[in-house]
């Protein structure tokens, strides 16, 4: 943190005082801060008295408080070598080291200095604000208590004091110890109490550290000395909360203000906060027009263009995006918005490599950052080795019960690139019929990142089936595309082969279904969401099938996730064998749906997530009159750590799709997933 060093040297000017009255015009220059006529003043002055000592001092002191550090450093230099032992030159000397940021040499200046004179308070406090500048936070926070027993209460000690700890807070907050950094903050409000750069860095870490009630007291403290920083805090609060149209409120009230405002960054933070408000409830439209009369104003401004990338991120535009970031790198190499801000936008693209790279470098300038970090943790869950397991037991009013288990493995060796593998266990049986069948599935397979948008999944594996009857084993496989081929669409277009597997009398008759499959996903950016689904099944018993579902769907809500809609499925076969599977020529349904959802992948360890889906609609059976259906699904798990998390999950229905009219089908189970490293192989 870089500090204001401008210690008035009041000693050294009552001095002077006392035989210098004739010069006290340009004192009144010094003191009150006009430092380009104070330096007109003492050159005329010099002009018709070039060795007046104190004229040469004075001068010295408003060419660097002028903004010339070089030239006051070369004056102070001259005056030392006519006065080698006077301390108050020896100070302005050191200090002009300080105005020129030259800050290794005035350390040891400063040290001689207080060596000499241990009570000199310009001295001590001149040589603590030198300690904090080279962030030796611990010896300046020393030394500035050593000056404020020499003057106790000076308003100049506490003021470096209190930016002395709140770099030393930083630097705390950095390593993540986050009750040192309290502590020092804390400390600050003790003799500056609701001081706001304080209050905005405990805020900060309330943030950081998700305590976010006390960052919301936090900045409510702030608004005794400044309302519309408050309300902008308060905004970004309810926003993390999931609040966002309270968010919207607050900002919007800010906004308000904007016009009665002086001070040029509260209105530009006020305006991007807004923005963020609008960005983050999905209004557009209205954000953009602001950022188009912003880009205006600002042109190539690094906090405009950071708006504008945020909001080509929420509408999916990446590629612009990743655009805007360049733009602010080009401007500034060592932003933080820039640089991890394009790792999001890099990530979102499918280009995981550059997200890396650019994570990478982000953490390179801004050692142990919070957000990095965490960007940089999640980016690695999604390529660190995982196995997950599923065990199940399921009933229906057929008298068919069946215990399964499933196992699969997924291992990434870059991120382009991973193994598969999984195993399935199936045991079927029906008291009525006396029947039991059992199979094993075992396979492996790829996947292959072609493009950023366009993945290729494929596996081969083998199944060995015992029924009563007929022991046999079939080859599976699974080959997929999935494609990006705009944004907020996906398309899936796949093969399968498979065995009839729902109960013992389908396996021992060994029916192969050779599945041909289209599924479509098209999302919005005003909540409205269609999925469609399109199999073609040609089966070894000469029968095929068509199936089409689809589903239109409104998010009501994002945290948790809330939705609601409309379903509708249709199937036909072309041959007709209800003694042995439910194959009518013509089958409809229409359901509606809402779903609630707390997702586990943003979950965070220690804490549950959970998902709840209730259905009801009508069926159609061939030309038979509409019957009722329902349809109950629910999970609740929870999330041990980074590394591990179960749950139990559950499914009841009486949709007929899978077997037969009058049809019910429940299913219980348990699910385990372990990431086996902790973190990428290919990242170690």
């Amino acid at each position: 943190m870089t500090l204001k060093h401008t210690i008035a040297l009041a000693l050294t000017l009552i001095a002077f005082f006392g035989y210098s009255q004739n010069m006290q015009e340009g004192f009144t220059y010094l003191e009150t801060g006009k430092y380009k006529q104070a330096e007109t003043y003492f050159k005329s002055v010099l002009e018709a008295h070039p060795n007046n000592k104190t004229a040469k001092l004075c001068y010295g002191r408003a060419v660097g408080l002028n903004g010339n550090a070089t030239q006051a450093v070369s004056i102070f230099s001259d005056l030392l070598n006519t006065y080698p032992n006077d301390f108050e030159i020896q100070l302005n000397y050191a200090e002009s080291l300080l105005w020129n940021k030259n800050y290794t040499e005035a350390r040891q200046y400063y040290k001689t200095l207080v060596l000499q004179n241990n009570t000199s308070f310009p001295a001590l406090l001149g040589y603590a604000n030198t300690l904090s500048n080279l962030k030796s936070y611990d010896k300046a926070l020393e030394y500035v208590t050593k000056a404020l027993a020499v003057s106790p209460g000076n308003a100049n000690a506490l003021t470096s004091k209190k930016y002395i700890q709140l770099g030393y807070a930083n630097q705390y907050m950095q390593n993540q110890d986050y009750d040192k950094a309290l502590s020092l903050l804390q400390n600050n409000l003790t003799f500056f109490k609701d001081d706001k750069d304080t209050l905005l860095n405990i805020a900060n870490i309330y943030l950081i550290t998700n305590a976010l009630d006390k960052a919301k007291t936090t900045y409510q403290n702030i608004a005794v000395t400044d309302s519309i920083t408050s309300l902008n805090g308060l905004a970004l609060v309810s926003h993390l909360k999931g609040k966002d149209k309270t968010a919207l409120q607050l900002s919007t009230k800010a906004f308000s203000s904007v016009e009665t405002l002086t001070d040029t960054i509260i209105i530009n933070q006020t305006k991007e906060r807004y923005i963020q408000a609008l960005i983050w409830n999905k209004k557009y439209k209205t954000a953009e027009k602001l950022i188009d009369t912003l880009l205006v104003t600002h042109p190539n401004e690094n906090w405009v263009l950071s708006l504008q990338a945020t909001l080509n991120i929420y509408k999916s535009n990446f590629k612009e995006s990743i655009a805007n970031y360049n733009a602010i790198l080009k401007h500034d190499s060592l932003s933080f918005d820039g640089n991890l801000g394009k790792a999001n936008a890099q990530k979102a693209a499918g280009l995981f490599d550059d997200a890396y790279a650019s994570a990478d470098k982000t953490l390179r300038i801004f050692k142990n950052q919070k957000d990095a970090l965490q960007f940089l943790k999640t980016l690695n869950q999604q390529f660190t080795p995982f196995i997950e397991t599923k065990g199940a037991y399921t009933f229906d009013n057929g008298d068919n019960e069946a215990v399964a288990l499933q196992t699969q493995i997924s291992y990434p060796l870059s991120t382009k690139f991973k193994l598969l593998g999984y195993y399935n266990f199936r045991n079927t049986t029906n008291a009525v019929t006396n029947t039991e069948a059992t199979s094993h599935d075992a396979g492996f397979g790829a996947a292959y990142q072609l493009l950023p948008n366009i993945t290729l999944k494929g596996t081969l594996g083998v199944t060995r089936a015992q029924a009563n009857t007929n022991n046999y084993t079939q080859l599976l496989t699974d080959i997929s595309f999935k494609i990006k081929p705009y944004k907020l669409q996906v398309l899936d277009l796949g093969y399968k082969r498979e065995l009839q597997n729902f109960n013992a009398e389908l396996l021992d008759r060994e029916i192969v279904q050779n599945h041909f499959y289209a599924n479509y996903n098209l999302s919005t950016n005003f909540n409205l969401g269609w999925f469609t689904q399109y199999y073609f099944t040609a089966q070894n018993d000469n029968n095929n099938r068509h199936l089409l579902f689809t589903s239109l769907y409104y998010n009501i809500l994002s945290k948790p996730g809330l939705k609601a809609g409309v379903n509708y499925q249709y199937i036909t076969f072309k041959n007709q064998v209800p003694t042995l599977y439910f194959s009518p020529e013509q089958f409809n349904a229409t359901e509606v749906f809402a779903e609630l959802i707390k997702d586990e992948v943003s979950t965070k360890p220690k804490a549950w997530f959970y998902q709840l889906t209730a259905a009801t609609g009508l069926q159609y059976i061939e030309g038979n009159s509409s019957q009722s259906t329902y349809r109950f699904q629910g999970k609740l798990g929870y999330k041990f750590s980074e590394r591990s998390l179960a749950n139990i999950y559950g499914t009841h229905s009486n949709i007929a799709s899978a077997t037969a009219a009058g049809f019910r089908f429940t299913e219980i189970g348990i699910r385990f997933k372990w990431f086996l490293l902790d973190g990428p192989r290919f990242r170690k």
